[in-house]
């Protein structure tokens, strides 16, 4: 049976909550460059005003990697929900809630849900995994506050 993962961290933004909120769930073709992830690609299908599906393919040592995942928007709440459909995170989820901090400031608050496929891992892996998928996804979110900042304070 597969292991759930949990983890979360928070990332700070210099532009206002709603701002960063549209910033973020403004899903393009162009995201994984991004994200730095140049050997990948990402289609967007919208399926209705709040809620999207987004197919991305990466091109890794391993071959080739599909994820699909279905978003669901929260804009009121500032907040957005991303269920993984396929892929290696099959059935993971992570929620993004975007609260203001401070005078035009904000804050993304992340929490994850990873479902680990992989069978047999020691409670010390599970640990270590958990610790590792925590620091690559804050690291992912310290380069997009930068790119954010960049584009919206121009």
């Amino acid at each position: 049976m597969p292991d759930t993962l949990r983890y979360r961290f928070s990332q700070a933004f210099s532009v206002s909550a709603k701002e960063a909120f549209q910033w973020c769930v403004n899903y393009s073709s162009y995201d994984p460059s991004l994200m730095g992830e140049d050997n990948a690609k990402r289609e967007v299908t919208w399926i209705a005003e709040s809620v999207v599906l987004l197919k991305e393919t990466f091109h890794t040592n391993s071959g080739v990697v599909e994820k699909q995942k279905l978003v669901h928007l929260y804009p009121d709440q500032l907040m957005w929900v991303s269920t993984h459909l396929s892929g290696p995170n099959k059935h993971s989820q992570f929620i993004y809630e975007i609260k203001p901090e401070g005078v035009g400031g904000s804050c993304l608050e992340f929490t994850a849900l990873h479902i680990e496929h992989q069978e047999n891992l020691t409670p010390q892996k599970l640990k270590s995994l958990a610790e590792r998928l925590c620091k690559e996804d804050s690291d992912l979110w310290k380069r997009l506050a930068k790119v954010m900042e960049k584009e919206l304070n121009t």
